[in-house]
């Protein structure tokens, strides 16, 4: 059990600075797949989370400069919500 838990979830134990960008969207990506169904958000309403923060000036790199959450996690998670209330 343990071997698959293993497999399952690794820690690459380096720092978000050492990564390059495209190994840290595919790492953010696969968390992000890899939530709880309970957890996790509908496909569609993730969608138009994303495309709200998309319109918003708070948006920079990925990163709400307001909160400093990263928005497609944020947004994948069913009981997030977000600060300024525009989802």
């Amino acid at each position: 059990m343990r071997e698959q838990t293993e497999s399952r979830r690794r820690c690459y134990r380096c720092l978000l600075r050492e990564m390059d960008e495209e190994a840290y969207m595919r790492q953010l990506h696969r968390y992000i797949e890899m939530l709880d169904a309970d957890v996790k958000t509908a496909r569609e309403i993730y969608q138009d989370r994303l495309s709200r923060c998309k319109e918003c000036d708070y948006l920079e790199a990925g990163t709400c400069q307001a909160c400093g959450c990263y928005v497609e996690l944020r947004a994948a998670v069913k009981k997030s919500h977000c600060p300024y209330r525009k989802w």
